[in-house]
């Protein structure tokens, strides 16, 4: 009886510490990036897109056999938003969707000179839009296509061989052994600009972002796992925090009160 608790206990530790499941940082491209992020207790899925800042670029995801497969779900870039739209096959725009359910969380030229942008957004798992995917916490993999253009434009046209199919994708599981960034803690939260970034692995930047997206500051870390921060002087209200290292990055939210 005593071996079949501890058996039942530790299942219920797995099941209730793994709460999230990502794509990690997938290289789509030379200058393309995406990862996905499932969260279970807020049923809400982010997504992280860089790519070239002259020029649409697009994702598309969910359950499909190709690209700009009739039906599946995309986002683009159009150089003021990310669209949410559908496919109506090869060789037809995308039509956009009348709701576009994804919130923007940041929007950063963080690479200037190499032109490239970061985008996060979120969204429900269920939007109550019939149009929209379903992202379901069960799935471990999900269907992955992108796409951009091949010169330096935002009008939707033939993007030659700027596009590849990433099916069955890999959902991996975030839990009590997470070792990525996306496992930072941060407190207190909210701060008076004094705060502590803990981490199970090495930081080395720490990039500063106000909630509209412009650039604050950056701070070196110096490759710590125990980061000190003092912002004090700041405004009153909500930053992201980009944390980096070599291979990997997280976005973080703080709230700076008095």
């Amino acid at each position: 009886m005593k071996k079949t608790t501890l058996i039942l206990l530790s299942l219920f530790t797995l099941v209730g510490f793994s709460q999230q499941k990502t794509t990690g940082l997938l290289n789509l491209s030379s200058n393309t990036t995406a990862t996905m992020l499932l969260d279970s207790p807020s049923q809400t899925v982010t997504l992280t897109l860089t790519g070239p800042n002259d020029r649409w670029f697009a994702l598309q995801y969910g359950s499909f056999n190709g690209g700009m497969e009739s039906g599946a779900d995309l986002v683009y870039w159009n150089n003021v938003t990310l669209v949410e739209a559908d496919h109506n096959g090869i060789g037809s725009t995308p039509t956009n969707d009348t709701t576009n359910n994804w919130v923007l969380v940041s929007n950063t030229n963080n690479t200037p000179s190499t032109g490239l942008r970061t985008l996060v957004y979120t969204r429900a798992f269920n939007t109550g839009d019939a149009t929209d995917y379903v992202f379901n916490f069960a799935d471990n993999n999900i269907d992955l296509a992108w796409a951009k253009m091949s010169s330096a434009t935002f009008a939707l046209s033939y993007h030659g061989n700027n596009r590849a199919v990433l099916l069955n994708t890999p959902l991996s599981t975030l839990g009590v052994e997470d070792f990525s960034l996306n496992s930072a803690q941060i407190y207190p939260n909210p701060s008076n600009g004094n705060f502590t970034i803990e981490s199970k692995t090495t930081v080395q930047t720490i990039n500063i972002y106000s909630h509209t997206g412009s650039f604050v500051k950056t701070i070196d870390a110096k490759n710590s796992e125990s980061i000190e921060v003092n912002v004090e002087g700041l405004q009153t209200g909500i930053y992201l925090l980009e944390i980096k290292n070599e291979t990997d990055s997280s976005w973080k939210k703080i709230i700076i009160s008095e």
